[in-house]
């Protein structure tokens, strides 16, 4: 059976690609993930995060680093301070209402959304029932500032590659990428793609379609000095000198998402003199 290749290109001024990350730190791998591609085409496709995924975890999949980027490490404090009281706020919250009551009452024209409390958070955290008067209220008035890491790739563009014996199924993907369904990024909700994503479709193999095509062009049209960028590329369990990855996807089911493991080899892309330019609006 003919094997056909659907090629996409993944560019933006930052992307990230989370492989272990946790609220406090927020990693991202040094190249996009099955998980991350097959998520951002599922998201095209105007899939719920609940669908099952079909064929799309069946897609075989490979990445080529055209442009590897420069990690960029990003400092956040998130949370601490006041913000203005909301008129659900005092409604919701009978203990904000008494405490802000000598506020609105000594000021000249009282108004919400303009006062805050001393040492009260504005937004409502671990919400428990209030012994007084049995509302639903925050169990934590006060909040410190949290502490956070974020980590992305700048400047980096890759060609990803999705393999499957059904030219017709990949077809729609590449439509759903130019015209989703839903809102795309590049492994995080800030990193939103740049220009044209889907690129040729190829009949072969991974490797045959990265062998034929050019690298992506940088930015301003400048030329590559590198020829024989690095890909991984999705191979049979236990073949040789294949590693395993902890990235294919399961369900993105937020209430029970999983992984499990497939295995990729990594090497050399020889580019070839014939191969074919992209044409695209970057």
């Amino acid at each position: 059976m003919t094997a056909h290749v659907l090629l996409v290109r993944l560019a933006a001024p930052l992307q990230s690609w989370g492989v272990v990350s946790r609220f406090s730190r927020r990693d991202t791998h040094s190249r996009p993930t099955k998980s991350g591609v097959i998520g951002l085409c599922a998201a095209a496709l105007g899939h719920d995060r609940a669908d099952a995924l079909g064929q799309l975890a069946a897609l075989r999949f490979g990445v080529r680093a055209d442009q590897p980027g420069t990690p960029v490490r990003d400092y956040h404090t998130v949370g601490a301070g006041t913000y203005p009281l909301r008129p659900r706020d005092i409604i919701t919250d009978p203990r904000r209402a008494a405490a802000l009551s000598a506020n609105l009452a000594s000021a000249d024209e009282p108004s919400f959304g303009h006062h805050e409390l001393a040492h009260w958070y504005g937004v409502p955290k671990y919400i428990a029932s209030d012994s007084a008067s049995g509302a639903l209220v925050s169990a934590e008035l006060a909040r410190k500032s949290l502490i956070t890491e974020r980590w992305y790739l700048s400047d980096a563009a890759f060609v990803a590659a999705l393999q499957h014996p059904d030219r017709a199924f990949l077809e729609a993907i590449a439509i759903a990428l130019e015209s989703p369904k839903r809102l795309l990024w590049l492994g995080r909700k800030s990193c939103p793609p740049s220009g044209t994503l889907a690129g040729p479709l190829h009949a072969g193999t991974i490797e045959e379609a990265f062998r034929s095509t050019a690298l992506l062009p940088f930015q301003g049209g400048e030329k590559h000095s590198r020829t024989r960028p690095w890909a991984w590329i999705e191979a049979a369990p236990g073949a040789a000198a294949a590693t395993q990855v902890q990235d294919q996807p399961v369900t993105f089911d937020a209430d029970r998402r999983a992984h499990t493991t497939r295995w990729e080899t990594r090497t050399r892309i020889a580019i070839a003199e014939t191969a074919t330019e992209w044409d695209i609006i970057p």
